[in-house]
């Protein structure tokens, strides 16, 4: 077991997050499944398509019967027919014949190709003129060229997108399996924390970080429940604590993980039975008193309890524990778009902690400039004035101004 405050480094948490299990798979209708996760592969039940099927307006041909023609001296064909959406033809294309189809439409017996209609004249009702050769299988998509019966189709573990979608409903497939979303307790703790609506004492703060927490986890895909705000009590947190690990699958807290007299929370989980703490101090700035711990399988993360320390651990580690949790892979942390930029001023960081600086992004003629948003550490304001994360490496002593940096978007 991790001994208190022995402060790990972000690689090795990560490390010992990938223990976790993922949530068990349930079958749900593709029409529910954008941005879950596959938790099996999938392969077509048929052939896409089912049969040859033009990819252009034109005329259904043989390949043969376009040689050589040009706007000058262009090919003279019989038209004999035409092909009706979503009919079977009942035409065949002979030598020196064409039959007229739609985009879609299904290639008629011996034909090998499509002209596009574009390099065609309709002299009369019963001949056309081709002015650009094609070759075989020119315009043609041919049975099972997209995806062959009994052909891997989806991975297990993709996230599931509107193509994804597309590609399933094509082959007719109406449900898949998926991993379930995790189900997440937030919990605030604290003697001077009070809900939103009311207005604050001497000394009480409002519930920002629940709040805040419960839509990271909504962002990320899986479930939040907001629980009532346990007070410095012992008895009330173990309570709590219980009833959190046997109903949901994550229980968040924020508060309780630095060291003070009145943080019940370590005291707490090392009573419990089947608790193992992963991690009590990561070698960052800010967040690092965070907790991590483990019970039957159930994660357990404890926040800072500023607001902006806790909502960077939780962009780092949490959001990344939760799309793992429900299918992905579990990435480094923080999640989102990557930006490279000019650092607009020279910083100074600690050898030994990775820091996470928050920054704004000025984009101009020259590319992007990344200003580092200035303002004490426990001023949520400069969260919500930020563009992104600049991430500075443990091993780097700072940075110089116009130097280029990686920034993640929030």
């Amino acid at each position: 077991m991790t001994e208190f405050l022995e402060v790990i480094s972000s690689d090795e948490l990560r490390r010992r997050l990938e223990g976790f299990c993922r949530m068990s798979p349930e079958s749900i209708s593709i029409d529910d499944a954008i941005g879950r996760y596959l938790a099996e592969d999938v392969v077509s039940p048929e052939d896409l398509p089912e049969q040859p099927r033009s990819t252009v307006d034109g005329y259904a041909v043989k390949a043969n019967d376009t040689f050589g023609a040009s706007e000058s001296l262009p090919a003279l064909l019989r038209l004999t027919g035409s092909v009706e959406m979503g009919k079977q033809p009942d035409t065949t294309v002979q030598t020196g014949a064409a039959v007229q189809i739609p985009t879609g439409g299904f290639l008629p017996a011996g034909a090998d190709a499509v002209v596009m209609v574009e390099y065609t004249d309709r002299l009369d009702s019963t001949q056309i003129e081709v002015s650009k050769p094609v070759t075989l299988r020119a315009n043609v998509l041919d049975q099972g060229e997209d995806i062959r019966k009994g052909a891997p189709l989806l991975p297990s573990g993709r996230r599931i997108r509107p193509q994804e979608v597309g590609l399933l409903a094509a082959v007719g497939i109406t449900k898949v399996r998926v991993f379930r979303r995790p189900r997440v307790a937030v919990i605030s703790t604290g003697d001077e924390i009070v809900e939103v609506e009311r207005k604050p004492g001497p000394g009480q703060i409002r519930d920002a970080n629940g709040h805040s927490v419960a839509a990271l986890v909504r962002a990320c895909g899986a479930e939040p429940t907001c629980l009532p705000i346990v007070p410095d009590d012992e008895s009330a947190l173990r309570h709590t604590f219980e009833n959190a690990l046997e109903h949901y699958d994550v229980v968040v807290l924020s508060g309780g993980s630095s060291v003070g007299m009145r943080d019940l929370v370590v005291d707490v989980l090392t009573r419990l039975t089947n608790i193992e703490i992963l991690a009590h101090g990561v070698a960052i700035r800010p967040g690092k008193p965070a907790l991590f711990g483990r019970s039957n399988g159930k994660a357990i993360v404890d926040l800072p309890g500023h607001p902006v320390s806790a909502l960077i651990v939780a962009q780092v580690f949490l959001a990344p524990l939760l799309h793992f949790l429900h299918g992905a892979a579990l990435e480094r942390g923080p999640l989102g778009q990557r930006v490279a930029g000019r650092l607009s001023t020279s910083m100074h960081s600690t050898i030994g902690l990775e820091e996470y600086v928050r920054v704004r992004l000025e984009r101009n003629a020259a590319g992007v400039e990344v200003h580092p948003v200035f303002g004490k550490s426990s001023m949520l304001s400069t969260m919500a004035r930020a563009d992104g994360l600049l991430v500075v490496p443990a091993e780097t002593e700072g940075l110089s101004a116009g130097q280029t940096v990686e920034v993640v978007l929030l």
